[in-house]
């Protein structure tokens, strides 16, 4: 009699999942896998933007039988991933400025289409466009809006690692409330990062009522790979935001990148869901729920607010950040998404008590 297999044994750190049918296994898991993003780049040990982006272009590959051209803002990516003359990329890859990634992705995506038209052929190659939260939230935030807005055909990927880590860990409009970085010191009554300040890019992607928007981590392959995949089954404008520790950046251990992932999704500091033209669909549930102290705990950038002289009524408010994620997209058990307008949650998120 065959035994059900259980979650842990197909949702662990590994991607082999050998108890499972072969059809069933992960694209990583697969001697077949793309290797769109091969050895030999220079990322940091631990880089979850390297894993984000090799799970992400690799699932994309495999949806559109290759049929996939990249671009790339600068960033952490492009700079470790392509130091002239050499490239670590397996497909066709564009350089783009900082901030207009989505642009030039928008003009591949047109111009592959007309060019299919004159020839006669059937297959449009697609378009990826991707790039940090720095050359996504701040610096590109124009050009993605309008790429939102015209419903181009063209999936976006936000690496969000919190901060323009490639230029020194400045604080971006992704970087948490409270968190240390170059530019948010440890000065002044309320150091580290401004409350109150920044933008959730997910929700205002999905208040352009675009086909599809979704949030992944590289704590969870199966979900990620899904996400893409179910993504480039869509039409038009596209965005995926994955969170990728930086163990820089962070302060972290270059072995806990999952780990540290992992607890942003089950302490509600970073809600992981999906959404179809402005609604949200479905939501990852928290398997064991993490106080949030577990995961500041973990990181240096959050180092004072974990020691002796730690403020108490910081660390209350972040917990209430996460609390207010739990409820609003209803995270544990059998609860629903909110019905509160995004807009009015994304307020109450940065401003909670």
């Amino acid at each position: 009699m065959l035994e059900k297999i259980k979650f842990y044994q197909t949702g662990s750190n590994t991607v082999g999942n050998r108890m499972l049918n072969p059809a069933m296994r992960t694209n990583q898991a697969s001697e077949d896998r793309n290797n769109s993003l091969i050895s030999g780049h220079r990322a940091c040990q631990g880089c979850g933007e390297a894993l984000g982006a090799r799970y992400a272009i690799d699932a994309a590959m495999k949806a559109t039988n290759g049929q996939i051209m990249l671009v790339n803002a600068t960033g952490c990516l492009e700079v470790f991933s392509t130091p002239y003359p050499e490239s670590a990329w397996k497909l066709p890859w564009v350089h783009s400025l900082f901030g207009n990634a989505a642009s030039v992705g928008s003009g591949l995506a047109a111009a592959a289409a007309v060019l299919a038209k004159k020839h006669g052929d059937s297959v449009v190659p697609r378009v990826i466009a991707q790039g940090g939260d720095g050359g996504t939230t701040d610096i590109g935030f124009g050009p993605l809006s309008g790429m939102f807005e015209r419903n181009d055909d063209v999936l976006y990927i936000c690496y969000d690692n919190e901060a323009y880590m490639n230029t020194g860990v400045q604080r971006s409009s992704a970087t948490p409330p409270s968190a240390r970085t170059a530019t948010t010191q440890l000065v002044g009554d309320k150091p580290g990062a401004d409350w109150g300040k920044g933008k959730d890019v997910p929700l205002i992607a999905m208040a352009h009522g675009i086909p599809y928007v979704a949030t992944a981590t590289v704590a969870d392959l199966r979900d990620l790979e899904y996400k893409v995949t179910k993504a480039m089954s869509f039409h038009g404008a596209r965005y995926i935001q994955i969170l990728v520790p930086c163990p820089l950046g962070w302060g972290l251990q270059s072995n806990a990148t999952v780990t540290a992932a992992r607890m942003a999704m089950e302490t509600g500091f970073f809600p992981v869901y999906e959404a179809e033209y402005g609604k949200i669909t479905s939501v990852r549930k928290i398997r064991q729920k993490q106080p949030v102290l577990n995961y500041l705990k973990m990181q240096r950038r959050y180092a004072h607010l974990t020691g002796k002289k730690a403020d108490p009524n910081v660390v209350a408010r972040l917990q209430a950040m996460c609390d207010a994620n739990i409820k609003n997209f209803g995270l544990l058990g059998d609860d629903e998404p909110s019905s509160t307008p995004v807009a009015i949650q994304a307020y109450e998120r940065s401003s909670a008590v």
